[in-house]
C-alpha cells in the first residue's frame, strides 16, 4: 500500500525551528548580529550615541611600528641652546673661550640641531646632524657647526655644489 507523506516543504510551515531545536539554531550569522560596524542603526540607539559622540570608526584601526626598528632623534632647536649655555659649561658638555662658545651635543644627550630662533652669541657646535636653517643661522652668528664623523664645518647643500664647465660643442 502506498503511504502519502507530507513534503518538507509543506511539514516545517508554521514551525518556529524547522527541526533545528532552538529558533536561534541555523540562522547563519543571525544569531551573532552581524560583522562589523552591523546593529549601529535605526535599532542600536546607545550604540549611535557612542559613534556620534567620537565622530570616528570605534575599534582597531592603523599598525603600531615596534620599539625596535623605530628611530627616534632627540633635538634641540638654537634658541634654547642658547638659553641653557650656563647648564651645558656646569655639564661639562661646553667650554666657554675668549669669545666663541664650543658646544659638543653628543655629550649632552642630543642628536640633531634644529634653526628655530635667533643666535646672539657666537658659538661652535658639533653635533651628528644639522637642519639647514641651523647651520645657516649658526654661520650669520659667526659661529661654527661641526657634523660628528667629518672633521670640516657643516656648509649648506648649495655651497658645496660645484658647477661643472660647459661643454663646447664642436
Amino acid at each position: 500500500m502506498v503511504v502519502n507523506r507530507k513534503k518538507k516543504a509543506n511539514k516545517f510551515r508554521g514551525s518556529n525551528t524547522h527541526g533545528w531545536g532552538s529558533p536561534k539554531k541555523h540562522r547563519g550569522s543571525g544569531s551573532r548580529g552581524g560583522v562589523g560596524n552591523a546593529g549601529a542603526g535605526k535599532k542600536g540607539q546607545q550604540k549611535m550615541t557612542t559613534k556620534h559622540n567620537l565622530r570616528e570608526y570605534i575599534g582597531r584601526y592603523g599598525f603600531t611600528r615596534p620599539p625596535a626598528v623605530m628611530i627616534i632623534k632627540k633635538t634641540i632647536n638654537i634658541d634654547e641652546i642658547e638659553k641653557h649655555i650656563d647648564n651645558f659649561i656646569a655639564e661639562g658638555s661646553a667650554k666657554k673661550g675668549k669669545d666663541i662658545v664650543e658646544i659638543d651635543m653628543s655629550k649632552a644627550g642630543y642628536d640633531k640641531v634644529l634653526g628655530r630662533g635667533k643666535v646672539t652669541t657666537k658659538m661652535k657646535i658639533t653635533a651628528k646632524e644639522f637642519s639647514k636653517s641651523a647651520i645657516d643661522r649658526i654661520q650669520k652668528a659667526e659661529g661654527t657647526a661641526i657634523t660628528i664623523g667629518s672633521k670640516e664645518p657643516a656648509v649648506e647643500e648649495e655651497k658645496k655644489k660645484v658647477q661643472k664647465p660647459a661643454k663646447i660643442k664642436k
